[in-house]
């Protein structure tokens, strides 16, 4: 038996401002449940099937999460909305030989996830002491 993935959830001290901060950065559908502190995620668009998750106020003290990877256009142009965001890098882009670039960030509050964007050409880059 396999088992997959039903839904995640991002855990805030502030999650109307980290509703703000996911929605300006990847278009993602986030609405407040009425009656109670938690906002429904819809990652998906049209007619795109996505993962759905929620947002709520953090309910433990340590950073307890799994690291979700999410696809994107452009590494580049992704970290540095999320730097302008508010947002941090975490770890550096870097290379999957021959699959991808990847980037492990974080949002305003410190929730860490990472970006991923393939290319069938990346390859590490050569530490500055190997150039010459």
């Amino acid at each position: 038996m396999t088992s997959s993935v039903t839904h995640f959830e991002i855990y805030g001290e502030d999650p109307a401002k980290l509703a703000e901060f996911y929605r300006a950065l990847l278009g993602w559908q986030v609405d407040k449940a009425p009656g109670i502190d938690y906002w429904r995620i819809n990652t998906g668009a049209g007619e795109a099937k996505g993962i759905g998750g929620g947002l709520l106020f953090r309910p433990i003290p340590g950073p307890r999460s799994w690291v979700h990877y999410l696809h994107v256009e452009s590494l580049d142009q992704t970290v540095e909305r999320i730097v302008e965001l508010g947002g941090a890098v975490v770890r550096p882009k870097a290379a999957v030989p021959k699959t991808a670039w990847y980037a492990v960030v974080a949002d305003p509050e410190g929730n860490i996830f990472a970006i991923w964007q393939a290319d069938p050409l990346a390859m590490p880059l050569p530490e500055p002491d190997e150039l010459g």
